[in-house]
């Protein structure tokens, strides 16, 4: 199965988007097809035996609108912003235009009406052809300039799929039409019909929508505008190191391979690891580590992170679409792409949405002339009024740039949100299981405490780390660690002996030296006695303590633990009041798991579970009805990530965990779980607000411009005022979406 994303041109409401998706769900092979009105993108699976990319873009060709692959994000991002660009320049230009001259038209036709004076020239009654041809004149050029609504309305009425531009090009036609009509009828001598002129109408609904058109697309801008500051946070250029000679290249030519120089105060072009000199680096617009990370030889550096101090080579692993930041731009895209379940009711109701407006417009018209017994300039009011009002744009950008403006909100905090699904799923979390290595503690074991019982406690780290040179324990490392820190110079070890279960034992300067646990300490006859209660307690706060002796003197107890990383308690405690049950899921001990579920505030503990039997468990807590959400770093939390009705993996955990969760955490702590969840709270939120208004909007609406007011003595609305609140509407939408960006997360 293949996945691909098209650009779309032409789209202008929601039944655009409904008509495309229509058109390409048909084809022989298409297994989902979802088009996102705010991005103007389609994402497609199919099978690429049966369906080839020509033919996708033939389809939506044949329903009226363009379609072209998306082959470089990048690039294409940059001609996109230049396209909508020109488009918003091209919108204003027209809107003023049009101002300027619907402008004097309003007064000449209006004008009279008010008070104001016209020369005798333009009066109605004294030179009514002269006052109806001129209206004409200058209503010409602003149809002109609106001429897309026509082109574009009318070719979707005669597909069969009529849009929001159809509503508005049979309104503005059905106005100007009716006035040209009686603009000859004037000339032929029917004076009487110089007071049912419409001209201004037509010219001002263009105008008024043509203004809020740009509105419209001003805020897409700003909704769009999260992939396009990640796709800023890469350098363009890279200074790359070829036969001993440095070059300065695009970074579009780097290879991987290639040796590419940093200087202090550049950014780093793309992924790969460090092969020469050292720096600290700036990675907090990529993992969310607010700190900069010491970087030497070996270690691994990321496109797009910032080198603050040092100068340093390093070899390029990743390139192009390959790369972290290329990775976060895709799940970005990816999830603006994507429709939330709710999306789907304003879906079908907008694909049905047109044709009925059509319908009534029509109905309320001819029931108004015919049972209403009124005149066919109070009908063709009434029509006109429904057709301009009922604009269904609101109803499509209601989803949409909610979920654009909460994903990329996400993404500037760290989380990454992989589809409308997943956004919508988890704002109904009860559960949040976590697993304990590497999420609620930091996943490196460190040396916590050291108790000495004979000299001091460097001489104690020092004969400890001198015996672990030569182990291959995960334990040894917080022990070498922390003399490395302490800068203590290690002596020569001789006779080595890894004790499985026990500990180890070698000889230093000709002593006797012992390493291990309790059970060693008795089998080689050392008293430790002395150490015993406080080894106890250590082992009751999760910790491993060792016992260290010297030629069978105990010479202290060094313990190591694997520690809870500082966020974790606040976090817990932040998802607990949010009403969200907290369980951990390990496969440690009971009494480690204990200990560690006590320091962060968890009740429930689920412990010695083998990695095979995680997502079993994920299962069990599903099958009391709970939506429950799983967080973890590690390979072996991968099926339990997709078991989950919302799987959260660390953003520093493992490809395989990333690929099998819903959401992904850049930040390295479990601050950004609730941040998750409150982003989906409001997103959500904001979604229903905007639904809300646009299905209100027209509830309320249509009945007013179909005349039901009219009918107890209240006013009609007038064309204009309906083309300015269809207008509205939408702009209103986007700018409730807009709101999000000002959300505070932390």
């Amino acid at each position: 199965m293949t996945t691909k994303t098209f650009n779309i041109d032409g789209m202008v409401c929601a039944s655009c988007a409904q008509t495309i998706e229509g058109a390409t769900q048909k084809l022989p092979g298409m297994q989902k097809a979802a088009v996102n009105l705010a991005t103007e993108k389609m994402q497609v699976e199919y099978d690429d035996s049966e369906l080839s990319v020509t033919a996708i873009e033939d389809a939506v060709s044949a329903a009226g609108y363009g379609a072209t692959e998306q082959i470089d994000p990048e690039k294409e991002a940059q001609a996109i912003q230049a396209k909508r660009t020109a488009h918003l320049q091209a919108l204003w230009r027209r809107f003023w235009l049009s101002a300027l001259v619907t402008l004097p038209l309003l007064y000449l036709s209006m004008g009279h009406m008010v008070g104001l004076s016209l020369p005798t020239f333009w009066q109605p009654m004294q030179a009514p052809i002269n006052f109806a041809v001129t209206q004409l004149v200058l209503t010409l050029p602003v149809l002109y300039w609106g001429r897309q609504f026509f082109i574009v309305g009318f070719k979707a009425l005669f597909n069969g799929h009529p849009n929001m531009d159809s509503l508005v090009a049979l309104g503005t036609s059905a106005a100007w039409g009716y006035s040209l009509i009686a603009t000859l009828a004037i000339i032929s001598g029917h004076v009487a019909l110089v007071t049912s002129l419409y001209y201004e109408s037509a010219s001002v609904i263009l105008t008024l929508i043509t203004l809020g058109k740009y509105f419209e697309a001003r805020s897409k801008g700003q909704t769009s505008s999260a992939i396009e500051k990640l796709l800023n946070l890469a350098p363009k250029q890279a200074t790359v190191l070829r036969e001993g000679v440095e070059t300065t290249i695009d970074v579009a030519e780097v290879v991987v391979g290639d040796v590419l120089v940093v200087r202090p105060g550049e950014k780093v072009p793309v992924d790969g690891e460090v092969i020469a000199g050292h720096s600290a680096v700036d990675e907090s617009l990529i993992t969310g580590e607010s700190l900069p990370v010491e970087k030497q030889v070996g270690d691994a550096v990321i496109g797009a992170s910032l080198n603050k101090n040092g100068h340093f080579q390093f070899k390029a692993t990743k390139i192009g679409k390959d790369t972290a930041l290329a990775q976060i731009v895709q799940l970005v895209e990816q999830a603006q792409g994507t429709k939330a379940p709710i999306a789907r009711l304003a879906d079908k109701i907008a694909g049905v949405f047109v044709p009925i407006v059509i319908g009534l417009a029509l109905l309320s018209g001819l029931a108004w002339f015919f049972l209403g017994q009124e005149s066919w300039l109070f009908a063709l009011t009434i029509t006109i009024s429904v057709l301009v009002i009922a604009c269904p744009c609101a109803l499509g950008l209601a989803t949409p740039t909610a979920i654009m403006v909460g994903t990329g909100k996400g993404a500037e905090n760290g989380v990454l949100i992989k589809s409308g699904d997943a956004l919508e799923t988890a704002q109904h979390i009860q559960t949040v299981v976590l697993d304990k290595t590497g999420t609620i503690t930091a996943g490196q074991p460190i040396v916590t405490d050291m108790v000495v019982y004979q000299g001091t406690e460097d001489d104690l780290l020092q004969l400890a780390a001198s015996v672990e040179a030569g182990s291959e324990h995960p334990l040894a490392s917080a022990i070498s660690q922390a003399a490395s820190e302490r800068q203590l110079t290690l002596s020569a070890m001789t006779d080595f002996t890894a004790i499985p279960g026990y500990g180890l034992s070698a000889q230093v300067a000709d002593q006797t030296i012992l390493f291990g646990n309790q059970q060693l300490m008795a089998k080689n006859g050392v008293a430790i006695e002395v150490g015993l209660k406080t080894a106890q307690q250590l082992a009751e706060q999760g910790k491993t303590p060792m016992y260290l002796a010297q030629d069978g003197q105990l010479q202290g107890v060094i313990a190591v633990a694997d520690p809870v990383k500082a966020t974790s308690q606040a976090a817990i405690s932040r998802l607990q009041k949010m009403g969200i049950q907290v369980v951990m899921l390990t496969g440690d001990n009971q009494k480690t798991a204990q200990a560690i579920a006590h320091q962060v505030g968890i009740e429930q503990v689920i412990s010695d579970v083998l990695p095979e039997q995680k997502a079993a468990q994920i299962k069990t807590l599903q099958a009391t009805g709970q939506l429950v959400a799983m967080v973890g770093d590690g390979i072996n939390d991968a099926p339990a990530l997709a078991q989950a009705d919302v799987g959260l993996a660390i953003g520093s955990g493992t490809d395989v965990a990333i690929e099998s969760a819903d959401i992904v955490l850049m930040h390295d702590d479990l601050m950004a779980v609730p941040t998750a969840f409150k982003l989906s709270r409001k997103t959500m939120q904001n979604i229903k607000e905007n639904l809300f208004w646009a299905f209100a909007y027209n509830i309320l609406g249509i009945p007013v411009a179909m005349g039901v007011l009219h009918l107890f003595g209240g006013p009609l609305l007038n064309p204009m005022i309906a083309g300015a609140a269809m207008s509205f509407s939408s702009v209103s939408v986007l700018l409730n979406a807009l709101r999000l960006k000002q959300l505070k997360l932390a």
